[in-house]
């Protein structure tokens, strides 16, 4: 089977800074992925990366088995959802839908339709007027129409209340769990990816600190209590000098 994310050497600078450095991993399909790590360890550079919106400055990046964003095959086997959960604020909810069939080969009008009818909203309403749950709920709709094989969300629930963060995460679970495809799912709280990933990315200081599936590396760490006790273990190994 090939993997769904494999980097080597993997590294992006901006200017002196480097966002992400010799980063080596490899992520296995059909697994729900938590990406986690302090604010600018690194996540979004890492994502972005994936999804072919930046280009590495070092090493390499296969994503399902070919250069990320390689062409319009390849961009149709994967659905991004951006930090922001971006939508347009003046279209419509049926607008937004009319839209994605327009724009992917592959798009599900079935599931998109079915999704908005079990959240409740209502066609005709424009994005700009749904909550931060609501609008999130949307661009994971957009993103999973279209069928891909590998999802990729970046820290979509960090601006929502506990209520919209759990029923975001419990329908990426269903997702995953019916359409067997791979997610990556990055946020700095460890709680909400204990709750549907089976494997874990740690990112601290722009480099991998630790990378598994759960039941590992908490079994390889037995005297840890808690999956946030092994991350936070994680996050304090990392070198000093490059912490700063």
């Amino acid at each position: 089977m090939i993997n769904a994310i494999e980097a080597q050497g993997l590294g992006k600078r901006y200017g002196r800074r480097w966002a992400l450095s010799d980063c080596s991993l490899i992520i296995p399909a059909g697994q729900v992925v938590g990406l986690v790590g302090p604010n600018g360890a690194g996540k979004t550079t890492l994502l972005h990366l994936a999804v072919g919106l930046t280009a590495p400055t070092s090493g390499t990046i296969s994503v399902l088995g070919a250069p990320p964003a390689s062409g319009a095959a390849h961009l149709a086997r994967v659905g991004f959802v951006a930090q922001d959960t971006p939508v347009y604020a003046g279209l419509s909810v049926a607008g937004h839908l009319r839209m994605g069939r327009a724009l992917n080969p592959g798009w599900d009008d079935g599931l998109a339709k079915r999704r908005m009818s079990q959240l409740g909203l209502d066609p005709r309403q424009r994005a700009g007027r749904l909550s931060g749950g609501q609008r999130a709920q949307l661009a994971l709709t957009l993103a999973i129409a279209k069928t891909p094989d590998l999802l990729v969300l970046d820290e979509p629930v960090a601006s929502l209340d506990p209520l919209a963060r759990r029923e975001f995460l419990e329908a990426v679970a269903e997702i995953a769990t019916a359409r067997g495809i791979t997610v990556i799912l990055s946020s700095h709280l460890v709680a909400d990816l204990e709750r549907i990933c089976g494997y874990l990315i740690v990112l601290t200081a722009s480099r991998v600190r630790m990378a598994g599936p759960v039941a590992a590396l908490l079994a390889a760490h037995a005297h840890r209590q808690a999956l946030d006790d092994l991350v936070i273990a994680a996050m304090r190994e990392a070198p000093a000098e490059e912490a700063r």
